[in-house]
């Protein structure tokens, strides 16, 4: 597996898939072919049919920097290879043009088609929980450590940067008011959440009012282009920070437990994406809320000190009830029912911690097998249910 680095990104959302991939495509593309008098993207695929509402289009615009730039959206041409296909083209006054496709495969990242690199370097050699957990057990030490061992203790400085990130989307999300972009006319509702405190309110009802607030707080950012981080994706950025944020503030974790918590969640989410796929356009929103809701699940089990068996409960757990979730965003915008959804996760994750505590010793289903699963799951699901906004509530949804 690769580096938690490439995991946890930090960047400007909505979308990792359709704003940071097609971004980072474009600067590699102008890089390689500076001097063209002109430019062309088609977009293919989710890409296309959600495009504008994931702001590609202006993504692209603004990586162009003012060139001569036509966006294409090819709404009626799948491209089998990848649903997010990207084809740009350079075009020069003497008749030649340049042109190279890339893919944009979630969480930020891209590949170039037929291009030849060195593989990344693969920073854990085990890819199971199995595997990991028994590692685990025989060194007697903890996910967090093993992290440690493998990356090296610089990680703690790129994780404090991500945890700073994280709760600072959370308190800007929090003073933020206003309609979102994008003509669905959604109201901000983080800081409504967190200011609306009644004189009768039980502790758990103050609970799911506080995650709730933290998870729309961040959504919210990344809904109106903020500065978030990936985890694992942007559609789902708010669940990780949801829960640690209040498990912060209501038991005074130090930031050196959360930057732990943080570990053992990147693990759960490396390999989700090692194994299966934190792409929607590719296996549905499970495997962006999903994955969300257990790496979330699994650091907070880190923080509670769950033993491993809890821990491994708790992920799993998060993702069986995740299975075929659809990813059908209302007019391709990443907020009905994303931001939503990133709230009902993450109070989800609390009671899967809750759950495994209690019932981790009769558990039957293990986190690999429920992993293979989703993403059988997920390629299975009709490509209207993957990203493209034809199918669920994006088809009923008028506006």
């Amino acid at each position: 597996m690769l580096s938690l680095r490439q995991l946890y990104k930090i960047g400007k959302g909505p979308s990792s898939s359709h704003t940071m991939g097609p971004d980072k495509a474009a600067r590699r593309f102008i890089d390689m072919y500076p001097d063209a008098d002109k430019y062309k993207v088609v977009l293919y695929g989710s890409l296309a049919k959600t495009g504008v509402g994931h702001r590609t289009d202006w993504v692209l615009e603004q990586a162009f920097e003012g060139r001569s730039c036509n966006i294409v959206l090819e709404m009626n041409e799948e491209i089998e290879e990848h649903p997010n296909t990207m084809d740009f083209f350079a075009y020069y006054s003497s008749g030649e043009s340049r042109t190279a496709r890339f893919y944009s495969v979630g969480g930020g990242d891209v590949r170039m088609k037929g291009e030849k690199i060195a593989p990344e370097e693969e920073i854990y050699n085990l890819n199971s929980f199995t595997a990991i957990s028994d590692y685990c057990r025989e060194k007697e030490i903890c996910i967090w450590q093993y992290v440690e061992e493998c990356e090296g203790t610089e990680i703690w400085d790129y994780l404090a940067e991500v945890w700073e990130t994280m709760k600072a989307a959370v308190k800007e999300g929090l003073n933020a008011q206003g309609i979102l972009h994008g003509g669905l006319n959604i109201q901000r509702k983080a800081r409504y959440l967190y200011r609306q405190k009644h004189l009768d309110e039980t502790e758990e009802t103050k609970t799911n009012r506080l995650v709730c607030a933290y998870a729309f707080a961040v959504s919210e950012q990344n809904a109106s282009g903020g500065t978030i981080v990936t985890a694992p994706t942007c559609g789902a950025c708010g669940v990780v920070p949801a829960v640690l944020m209040f498990a912060q503030k209501k038991r005074n974790f130090t930031d050196e437990q959360i930057l732990h918590a943080l570990a053992t969640g990147g693990i759960v989410g490396n390999l989700i994406k090692t194994n299966a796929s934190i792409s929607g356009a590719e296996c549905g929103c499970q495997a962006e809320i999903g994955t969300a809701c257990a790496m979330a699940a699994a650091a907070i089990g880190e923080l509670y000190e769950l033993d491993l068996d809890q821990i491994e409960y708790a992920a799993e757990m998060s993702i069986e009830h995740h299975l075929g979730l659809t990813c059908d965003p209302v007019k391709g915008l990443v907020q009905i029912p994303c931001i939503e959804r990133n709230a009902v996760a993450a109070m989800r994750a609390l009671n899967a911690v809750n759950l495994a505590d209690f019932l981790a010793d009769s558990r039957k289903i293990s986190f690999d097998m429920v992993v293979e699963t989703m993403y059988e799951t997920g390629k299975d699901l009709k490509v209207v249910y993957r990203e493209t906004s034809e199918g669920g509530l994006a088809s009923k949804y008028n506006v």
